[in-house]
Order: C-alpha cells, then structure tokens, then sequence
C-alpha cells in the first residue's frame, strides 16, 4: 500500500499554483522541483513543491 500524498507544484518566478502531483513521503524526503511549463511567464521555469 503505498503513501502518496497530494503537492502543489509552484512556479518559482512569478509563485503563482500551476501543477498538482503526488509524492511517497517515505521514499522522496527532499522537496520536489521539475521543470514545467508556466502559461503567466510562457516559458519553461523551475516549479517546485509548495506547502498547503
């Protein structure tokens, strides 16, 4: 059974909710960041995970 719990994704530039993701708490400690697409910059930035 696994314990994958919802995140927000947020682009570091602007700060502004694009994603949602999950993520194994147990497994990944560290805070997500991938490169996504953000359609306020219309460009790819570095989105990382937010708290809640």
């Amino acid at each position: 059974m696994s314990q994958d719990y919802l995140i927000r994704l947020s682009c570091k530039t602007c700060k502004r909710i694009n994603y949602w993701s999950s993520k194994n708490k147990k497994k990944v400690e560290r805070k997500i960041e991938l490169k996504k697409y953000c359609k306020w910059c219309k460009k790819n930035t570095i989105h990382v995970e937010s708290k809640k």
